[in-house]
């Protein structure tokens, strides 16, 4: 009983360890778990990895290479010696075989290796400099994500005000009714908007739920209803551009240039160390009809030089390719200084806006007092002092959404900028 008592307390607390929410969440915290999370994030080890073995493998091109060939033929005439010398000069055999194997050294290859290697670590820093384009979008998912979780946060305490106003309305309603200068209509009418305003976290909440799931599928976290969202500070932004797309272009740039290089090399002379051993018939000596081992050594030069007939267009290919690429980046440029302008636009927007929201939920505050007053002295009605209320409330949520707007503005500026 005692063991089955144990095995319980585990297997509960290992419930409890696992089903762990996180209280509170950051969004650079978000940012990082987002990209940590991400499936496509798997790609750098792979990349890492496949660098390191190309890399590998053209840094063993300058180990020598061994070949083994073998031969073995009949022709239908060999090479005669217009003397006869019966017994000294043996007829050759029209059967000829031969095996044998090459060690070749390089000495110089034009640089093929060297630019190799260059190559395969340029397509490397553009493979990983993709996924860090694909990740970096992520931010921008992020942030409607988690900004609609702390809009909705303070909705739900802006309702939870209406419904104390709404509250106290309906007290002092209720003891104008005791006092016979209210009609019990004017509480129901106060009634009605409360349960209205009760809806309305209800509404919230399963938003917020929706938006905090959501938020937690992405940085692969358990969220609910009891984590809390830091409201993050207001950002000092810069105009300079530093996303991470220009690095990728800057990348392509350096590639196109290794392979520019390349083409110079393909059309430069080879030099090699070689060294041939084997067996056969004949050997070394044509006329000798014995089989016997041989071998060969010495230094070899090699130069192709087809390469210069299409040397001139392959390197024009390039340079049309570059060019290319310059066009784009300039594209890009142009395009993020476009949404930069709107950035700009909706915070110095949102800016101006702000200035006189405390000053208008001031002036609606001072009202709504003046008409709860005047609901309890029996001078107006719930009708009245309903209207004040949700104009002091519309004025308390204009300021909200212009916050949350503005912050969202400001780190949507961010995110378009770069970091």
């Amino acid at each position: 009983m005692k063991k089955l008592l144990i095995l319980i307390s585990l297997i509960c607390l290992l419930d409890e360890t696992h089903g762990q929410t996180r209280d509170k969440l950051t969004i650079e915290e978000s940012y990082r778990l987002a990209t940590e999370n991400y499936p496509l994030t798997k790609q750098r080890e792979l990349i890492a990895r496949s660098e390191e073995y190309s890399l590998s493998n053209a840094a063993k091109g300058v180990l020598p290479a061994l070949t083994i060939n073998g031969q073995d033929s009949y022709q239908s005439d060999v090479t005669n010696i217009p003397i006869e010398v019966p017994e000294v000069i043996e007829e050759l055999s029209k059967h000829q075989y031969k095996v044998y194997g090459e060690l070749t050294a390089n000495l110089y290859d034009g640089g093929i290796i060297r630019n190799q290697k260059e190559s395969h670590r340029a397509n490397a820093k553009i493979d990983e400099q993709k996924l860090e384009v694909e990740l970096y979008k992520l931010r921008d998912r992020i942030n409607q994500l988690f900004f609609g979780v702390l809009l909705l946060d303070a909705q739900l305490v802006q309702n939870e005000l209406l419904k104390s106003d709404i509250q106290r309305g309906i007290e002092r309603t209720n003891a104008s009714i005791a006092n016979g200068i209210a009609l019990k209509s004017s509480a129901d009418v106060l009634h009605a908007e409360y349960l209205k305003a009760d809806q309305k976290t209800i509404e919230l909440h399963a938003s917020r739920r929706a938006y905090i799931e959501m938020l937690g599928l992405m940085i692969g976290e358990t969220l609910n209803d009891s984590t809390r969202l830091e409201k993050p500070a207001s950002l000092t932004l810069s105009s300079e551009i530093n996303r991470p797309e220009l690095r990728l272009y800057d990348y392509q740039r350096d590639a196109i240039d290794v392979q520019t290089r390349m083409l110079a090399t393909r059309n430069r002379p080879k030099l090699s160390l070689f060294f041939q051993g084997g067996y056969g018939r004949p050997a070394l000596d044509m006329l000798d009809n014995q089989p016997e081992a041989y071998y060969i050594t010495g230094i070899r030069l090699n130069w192709t030089i087809s390469g210069f007939y299409t040397y001139k267009k392959e390197k024009a290919l390039l340079s049309i390719n570059q060019t290319n690429l310059d066009l784009q980046k300039q594209t890009f440029i142009h395009n993020t200084n476009l949404s930069l302008n709107n950035h700009k636009g909706e915070v110095n927007k949102l800016q101006n806006v702000m200035a006189s929201d405390d000053q208008i939920i001031a002036l609606r505050e001072k009202i709504k007092n003046t008409a709860a007053v005047q609901l309890e002295n029996g001078v107006i009605n719930s009708n009245d002092y309903l209207r004040e209320v949700t104009a002091e409330d519309l004025a308390r949520q204009n300021k909200i959404l212009h916050e949350i707007q503005l912050l969202l503005a400001q780190y949507n500026l961010q995110a378009t900028t770069g970091i």
